[in-house]
């Protein structure tokens, strides 16, 4: 069972950008769409940003289109999320999924494996 391993969280001041990075085990990302969910307290897990198999295509919510992107690089396995201008409303657990390709890129159930999500959390 694949095994992800979400870094890079940590608290910054409105504004500020922030790099996540979901570590995979080898050829994760080449066999299985990849995306990031989060979740603030007393809220559902909510999308956020996806990216198909090898990288081809990329997906992003409404509410950060133009200041998050999601990249993957094959060769380590590994995806990001590169965060700017960070908001208060951005403050949440951020998780990275992996799951099959074909399945609806924003629903939680096209993803079959989690990591345990790393914390963000923007001050004003």
């Amino acid at each position: 069972q694949a095994q992800l391993v979400e870094s890079g969280g940590g608290l910054v001041q409105a504004g500020d950008s922030l790099r996540l990075s979901c570590a995979a085990p080898p050829r994760t990302t080449m066999w299985y769409n990849m995306a990031w969910f989060r979740q603030a307290p007393g809220k559902e897990r909510e999308f956020v940003a996806a990216i198909s198999r090898i990288g081809s295509r990329t997906y992003n919510d409404e509410t950060v289109k133009g200041r998050f992107t999601i990249s993957s690089d094959n060769r380590k396995s590994t995806v990001y999320l590169q965060m700017d201008s960070l908001q208060p409303e951005d403050t949440a657990v951020y998780y990275c999924a992996a799951g099959e390709a074909g399945n609806p890129a924003r629903l939680t159930t096209s993803y079959k494996t989690w990591g345990q999500g790393t914390q963000v959390t923007v001050s004003s």
